[in-house]
Parts: structure tokens; C-alpha cells; sequence
């Protein structure tokens, strides 16, 4: 039983100065905005700036959350690796409906996407394992995941075993190891404002592929 006094959270706040977000500033499409905005952020230097929350549901309705890194995207999509054998693939596979979450703190901004996910071509999924440091193609060899782990010490003694299997070859893309294209249906961008009063616009996209854009209140 937790004994310890709670924090008290009442008094962390700041107010939001750095910037706005008119109507007269948003292109017709949302994908030249997002560019901007996931530029500038790499540009102050924020870090991990291409780290997005993915957003998933299980059979039973109960959402899950994990941050992954966003490691393409264009007119089609935006592309995320991971195990087909993990939770999150698990879950895309029988409800491929999912959200994308860019939490850009430093610059007072965030960028919410929700999407249809679908598998990449095997073709897409080699190219980029390939391009992969050594280290990280080991990696994805070694661990099964999600899967529960007696100990850190049995993944870091697979990890050695394949370094040295795999040591003066060419390594092979696991079979249970791929991504993710998201294809776009909403994007929200959300700009911190003054007194709280933060500007939110939502481009939502119809059945022929025509996107409308609302302010969305704070």
C-alpha cells in the first residue's frame, strides 16, 4: 500500500506567447502546414522531433498508446516500422483505425492525425531495413516484441548471439518485422494562445478526397 504524499500539481502552469494560428495562414491542403511545423520544430532543435504517439484499440475497446518514430510521409501517407507480431499490429490488424500524436511542447505546438493504417509492400519494408544501422537490424532480430521478458540479461545475450551470427554477412529482414502506411482522414493543428485561448483547426477530408477546414474551440 502507497503511503507517500501525493504531489500537488495545482500551480504548474505557463502561459503560451509564442505565436498564433489564423485562418488566412492555412493552405487548402494540410500537408504543406505540416511540413512547416515538423521542419521548424527540427530546426529549434527540438528532440525526437519526429517521435509521434500512435493511438490503437484492442477487441474489447480499450485504446493503447506508444510513441514511435514517423520515418516518411507524402501525399499517400505516413510510414512507421515495427514487429507485425507486437501489440500495436496486433490490434491495426483488427481495427486498422488509428491516431497520430506530434507533441511539439517547447514550441507551444501539436499536430493530431487520425488515419487508416495499412501494411507497406515487402519491397518498402527491405529498402528501409537495409538502410538500417547494424545495431538496429540486430535489434529488431532480437526482440520478440511486447512478449514478456524473464530478465534484461536474455535479450542482451540474444542480442550478442545474433552480433556474432550475423557479424561478416548480410542480414536478412526478419519475417515478423514490417510497417505501416497511415493514410490521412483528419489532421488538427493546435497553437498555444494567450489566457489559454488556443487556436485549433481541424482539416477533415470528404469522400472524394476534398479537404474542409473549422476552428475548433479551445
Amino acid at each position: 500500500m502507497f503511503n507517500g504524499v501525493l504531489m500537488d500539481l495545482f500551480n504548474i502552469r505557463r502561459e503560451y506567447i509564442q505565436g498564433d494560428l489564423r485562418r488566412k495562414d492555412l493552405p487548402d491542403h494540410p500537408l504543406p502546414l505540416f511540413e512547416k511545423w515538423l521542419k521548424q520544430a527540427i530546426d529549434a532543435g527540438l528532440p525526437d522531433p519526429t517521435a509521434m504517439t500512435i493511438a490503437t484499440v484492442d477487441s474489447e475497446g480499450q485504446p493503447f498508446q506508444r510513441i514511435v518514430l514517423l520515418k516518411h510521409f507524402d501525399l499517400e501517407g505516413f510510414i512507421f516500422y515495427t514487429n507485425l507480431s507486437s501489440r500495436k499490429a496486433k490490434q491495426v490488424a483488427d481495427n486498422p483505425r488509428i491516431s497520430l500524436h506530434f507533441p511539439w511542447h517547447p514550441i507551444e505546438r501539436q499536430v493530431h492525425i487520425t488515419g487508416v493504417a495499412e501494411k507497406l509492400s515487402k519491397m518498402e519494408v527491405m529498402k528501409y531495413f537495409l538502410s538500417r544501422p547494424k545495431e538496429s537490424q540486430i535489434a529488431a532480430w532480437a526482440s520478440r516484441q511486447s512478449e514478456r521478458l524473464s530478465t534484461r540479461a536474455a535479450l542482451e545475450s540474444k542480442f550478442m548471439e545474433l552480433k556474432q551470427k550475423f557479424d561478416k554477412g548480410e542480414m536478412p529482414v526478419p519475417t515478423f518485422w514490417g510497417g505501416y502506411r497511415v493514410k490521412p482522414t483528419s489532421f488538427e493543428f493546435w497553437q498555444g494562445g494567450k489566457n489559454r485561448l488556443h487556436d485549433r483547426f481541424i482539416y477533415e477530408q470528404d469522400p472524394k478526397e476534398n479537404w474542409s477546414i473549422e476552428r475548433l474551440a479551445p
